[in-house]
């Protein structure tokens, strides 16, 4: 029987390897750390997934689909990650390499390495069911923990997004709402109650969001975005989830995330009609190509004066939710170019394609100067 030393030697001649700075140069599509998780604290290598050794052959299919998926893997010295290799070929896999000499190799070079957040016994516990999903993991929830997003509207969209949000662990949430709680509110605005009737609603959604979750950080912004406060608002979230209730702050939401360069995850809601979708900056459409111009205030009638149906927003805002969280792992596909219409009566969802528009007042040109305009005499209330 051969050594241990044999059969690595035997193995690390029928893979491939390669170097830090041909890692460094030419990032794979997914970096595997088979290291334990306690060797983690010590460092990892920037965008890797961590998948111990013995966890590997039950979790890379949901992370690498295709048997022509690039993959490098590494650990502390190259061995068990050459073993790895060795395994992920005979599953089919033909685009795989180990790391020459691991991680140390790499910070021997030089090459940056991460801190990863350590969790608590707690946030294990609290965040278990995300952190066995394999495309979520502990890097997954650390990426979630560090985030942040912005809620535009503590109302009936922003109630179940930021709700979800913050039980996913979402870092830092801000709310962006300058109203106070209404007893006509309640219907379905779910993150303020009776007792805060009269309050602001960033405050009573800021206490329901930290009573759920004290991991959270939540920003309250009690104001209304105007073309003076937009981008210092807006400026350092990672997306923005657009409730808005009104056209002016829509069509100011899409002219600042552009100049800025932020996904918005935008939905509507009327009577018992939701509609949602994604705009990703230069990359897909965008609002104005929708909607070129803010309609008349008699053809865009409110809630206050058509009615909404009370559980809609909260099916709404969920998929809202769920937009902005695939958007923060860099997972599944978007909505972008697509709009989401459900009716809650027949309980169907139908999808329209969208283009970005050729002529496109904004997203056309992306050399045109965007200058923010207030639409307040648009405003439909």
């Amino acid at each position: 029987m051969p050594s241990y030393q044999q059969y690595l030697q035997q193995v690390k001649a029928q893979i491939r390897e390669i170097s830090p700075s041909q890692l460094q140069q030419c990032p794979p599509q997914l970096l595997v750390d088979v290291r334990e998780p306690d060797e983690h604290q010590q460092g990892v290598i920037p965008a890797a997934v961590p998948i111990p050794r013995g966890q590997l052959e039950g979790r890379i299919e949901a992370l690498a689909v295709s048997p022509d998926t690039e993959i490098v893997v590494y650990c502390a010295g190259g061995s068990r990650s050459a073993l790895a290799v060795g395994t992920l070929q005979a599953m089919g896999y033909q685009r795989v390499a180990s790391l020459q000499g691991g991680i140390t190799a790499w910070r021997s070079e030089g090459f940056p390495i991460e801190k990863p957040l350590v969790f608590s016994a707690a946030q294990r516990s609290r965040y278990a069911r995300h952190i066995m999903l394999p495309e979520v993991g502990e890097a997954g929830q650390a990426k979630l923990l560090k985030s942040r997003v912005l809620l535009v509207g503590a109302g009936g969209l922003g109630s179940p997004a930021g709700y979800y949000l913050a039980a996913a662990g979402v870092g830092t949430i801000g709310i962006v709402d300058d109203d106070v709680v209404d007893e006509s509110n309640l219907q379905r605005q779910i993150l303020h109650n009776t007792t805060r009737v009269g309050r602001p609603k960033v405050d009573s959604a800021r206490q329901t969001l930290l009573e759920l979750n004290p991991d959270v950080q939540v920003l309250p912004h009690r104001t209304r975005l105007t073309r003076d406060n937009a981008l210092e608002i807006l400026r350092g979230y990672d997306v923005i989830i657009d409730g808005a209730d009104n056209f002016p702050t829509r069509y100011l939401l899409n002219d600042a995330s552009l100049l800025l360069r932020i996904p918005v995850v935008h939905a509507s809601i009327f009577r018992f009609e939701g509609q949602l979708t994604t705009f990703l900056p230069w990359q897909g459409p965008c609002y104005r190509c929708l909607y070129p111009e803010p309609p008349p205030p008699d053809l865009a009638p409110s809630c206050h004066e058509a009615g909404v149906f009370g559980v809609l927003p909260g099916v709404v805002g969920v998929l809202q939710a769920t937009e902005a969280l695939k958007i923060l792992l860099g997972m599944g596909e978007s909505l972008s170019g697509r709009l989401i219409i459900y009716e809650a009566l027949s309980t169907k969802f139908r999808e329209m394609k969208l283009r970005r528009a050729s002529d496109c007042s904004l997203c056309s040109d992306p050399n045109r100067a965007i200058e923010l305009i207030d639409y307040h005499a648009f405003c439909a209330g």
